[in-house]
């Protein structure tokens, strides 16, 4: 930013706008430094365009994952970027709520009304919030593509007078903005139209295709409707036979393999455990359904012709084949249905695998005389039909499937909870799902190649090999660059009856830490009866031990809840709590909003205090719980009262064992049992860390429901 920043002044004599560059921090905390900004600093209602710089890997191409809602930034960008990259199947990603995270863009655009573009590496993800992430493994020419692209924008951007002059979008745009669907085509060319032209043009091809469908149909009579139904049929095994064999694997690898996920140190290991897979159920499940085609086509040959029973086999598969092929106009077809109907951008992808191959089919072998014999599909025909295809989309499956992967190795947001197969169970989804859309062309011409057993062979000696592979141990599943995310907590537990001290090792990564455990030799313990609650999350596989966990931390740090006052009021009571926080300015609280009815929160005990949060709506987790997140500095407070507005009536009795309150409070300060235990760490693990992670000291307290 600081270089962007130099070279955008030496051309700001022709600027009609200024440029802003934000510099903030606790995004990790909860999107503070934005919030703060938008919200505070007066230079915020002056902005008319946000774009943020972030990243979640350590290098690869800087790529929009989000824009809008005003579709002129991304318009703009595709103008004046060198080398634009972008897809919005990332931004129907994060707009479903697939991906569990946020940005500082969330924050200009929700509370501050912003339009712009969010930006962000994607290689390597295994690396984040580990140690690994760091600015000395970031590839320099990931920043190069990011300062070309992002510097060439700018200058349009400043110097243009079509800015927006309104912040926020306005009337019957703000609430139906006409959104941009874009994609790049290989880091060279970004398309841009609007959602509105996508719309007609998907409602036209949607309209002509099931005209097209109606008249084959019609021409063909009972037969045609026949082996429409098998066709659909050939859709529905591929889809089911792919996932299930892949999936398979998913299942076995914990069985044979030390880590639920012994490819994340080695992507390209998906080839044999999922791909091989999924071809080979793709494939025995379109086998199936082009057995009933052939045999429907011979009894209806049979019964127009007299042909010898070789020729008329023949004409069968020759008739099979092609309505295996026809298969995938249906598949893209039912899928550009629903894209339109639901509005996702990234419904341009079943509209390029449907026109390029539909064209061929119909340029190359369609006729419109039902008597003309079938003849074998061209070659041409299937190089015509995929190479748009290909070509458009092929890199955003490879990159999605690589991002997934790095994500296996903070896959586990509650340590335990999770099966240890899950993580490359949906790897495998992922990449099934990718081959039954994919190679549906391709497939149909397996058939009669010839070559279709030494296919069958070749996939099934590759998966064979890749399991071998992984049972050996040979290749490790991490390493000291792609190492396993651990937090190492050494946590004083005040929230029961008796106080209680002892060192954590948990992981985000799927899989047991008996191993790790082991080489550490501090006597711990592993298994889930060590479930732990730290608040924002809950650890339900740990490595525990007690050994000195007793000293290294101060008694004046522990956190303590009490009740000050409690009254009765009109309808329920009015219970005042005081929270002191020790000497930490970092905590956590859950609320059980199943209890209470409101609540408000200052600093300090003086009635005249300023409150932090005042009574209104309040938000809770399908629980019940309420969650506040603080981080402060040096300065921050550590001494809150909270007033709870309690309801006469109260929930079940299961409800009232947990707590009303729940806290924990972070020290960014190593005891001497935690450093030892993190110099013995073995050299493929890492410390994880991000806005829900305790530090490397963690007291928790509660308070108890009170009648």
């Amino acid at each position: 930013m600081l270089e962007l920043a130099r070279s955008a002044s030496q051309s700001a004599h022709g600027f009609k706008n200024s440029i802003i560059f934000l510099f903030n921090t606790g995004e990790e905390e909860g999107l503070n430094g934005a919030h703060s900004f938008i919200t505070q600093h007066p230079w915020s209602s002056t902005v008319r365009l946000a774009i943020d710089l972030e990243a979640m890997g350590t290098g690869g191409k800087s790529s929009i994952f989000q824009a809008g809602p005003s579709p002129w930034a991304i318009e703009n960008f595709a103008l004046a970027a060198k080398y634009p990259s972008g897809q919005i199947i990332g931004q129907d990603l994060f707009t479903s709520g697939i991906i569990k995270s946020a940005t500082d863009f969330q924050v200009y655009k929700e509370v501050a009304g912003l339009s712009g573009l969010d930006f962000a590496f994607a290689d390597n993800t295994a690396v984040y919030h580990t140690k690994n992430d760091k600015i000395e493994l970031i590839k320099p020419g990931s920043l190069q593509h990011l300062g070309e692209n992002m510097l060439a924008f700018l200058l349009r951007v400043a110097s243009s007078s079509d800015l927006p002059k309104d912040k926020t979008l306005q009337g019957e745009e703000r609430s139906n903005p006409d959104s941009a669907v874009y994609f790049d085509v290989l880091g060279k060319y970004m398309i841009v139209y609007r959602q509105s032209l996508a719309t007609m043009l998907y409602v036209s091809v949607i309209m002509q295709s099931i005209l097209i469908w109606v008249l084959s149909v019609f021409m063909g009579g009972y037969p045609a409707v026949v082996s429409l139904i098998l066709s659909c049929l050939s859709i529905i095994l591929s889809w089911i036979f792919s996932v299930a064999f892949s999936v398979a694997v998913a299942f076995i690898l914990p069985w044979i393999s030390s880590s639920p996920v012994p490819f994340a140190s080695n992507p390209w290991m998906v080839v044999g455990l999922f791909v091989s897979p999924a071809i080979l159920g793709s494939i025995s499940g379109q086998h199936v359904a082009f057995i009933f085609l052939r045999k429907k086509s011979s009894n209806r040959n049979s019964n127009k012709m007299q042909v010898s029973p070789r020729l008329r086999d023949n004409l069968a598969r020759l008739e099979a084949e092609r309505w295996l092929f026809k298969s995938g106009f249906i598949q893209w077809l039912v899928l550009l249905a629903l894209g339109t109907y639901y509005k996702l951008g990234s419904t341009y992808l079943a509209l390029v695998w449907l026109v390029p191959p539909a064209f061929a089919y119909g340029l190359l072998e369609a006729t419109l005389s039902p008597i003309r014999l079938p003849k074998p599909l061209k070659l041409a025909t299937l190089l015509i039909s995929l190479a748009v295809p290909i070509l458009v989309s092929s890199g955003s499956f490879i990159q999605l499937t690589g991002t997934m992967i790095g994500m296996l190795i903070r896959f586990d947001s509650n340590p335990g909870v999770t099966p240890e197969w899950l993580g490359s169970a949906l790897i495998a989804v992922a990449i099934a799902t990718f081959i039954s859309l994919s190679m549906v062309y391709l497939l149909a011409y397996i058939h009669l190649s010839g070559a279709k057993k030494s296919i069958v062979t070749a996939l099934c000696i590759i998966t064979a090999l890749s399991l071998a592979l992984v049972s050996s141990g040979v290749l490790p599943a991490f390493t000291e660059d792609t190492a396993r995310a651990v937090n190492v907590v050494h946590v004083v537990d005040t929230s029961g009856q008796d106080q209680v001290a002892f060192i954590s090792l948990f992981s985000n990564t799927p899989g047991n830490l008996n191993m790790e455990a082991e080489q550490i030799k501090e006597g711990f313990r592993c298994g889930r009866e060590n479930k732990i609650d730290f608040v924002s999350f809950e650890a339900k596989y740990n490595c525990v031990t007690k050994k000195d966990a007793e000293v290294g931390w101060d008694k004046h740090d522990i956190p303590v809840l009490r009740v000050i006052n409690d009254k009765e009021r009109e309808g329920g009571r009015v219970i005042a709590v005081s929270m002191d926080t020790g000497g930490s300015s970092r905590w956590t609280l859950r609320i059980d909003m199943d209890e209470i009815e409101d609540f408000t929160m200052q600093v300090g005990e003086e009635e005249e205090e300023e409150l932090m949060i005042e009574r209104g709506e309040k938000s809770s987790n399908e629980e019940g719980w309420h969650q506040i997140q603080f981080a402060g500095g040096k300065k921050a407070p550590t001494s809150f009262v909270l007033k709870l507005y309690k309801e006469e009536e109260v929930s079940d009795d299961k409800k009232k064992q947990r707590p009303l309150l729940k806290l924990r409070t972070d020290l960014n300060r190593r005891t001497p049992q935690v450093q030892r235990v993190l110099e013995r760490l073995p050299p493929f693990c890492t410390m994880f860390g991000k806005s829900t992670s305790p530090f490397t000291l963690a007291f928790l307290a509660s308070l108890p429901y009170t009648k």
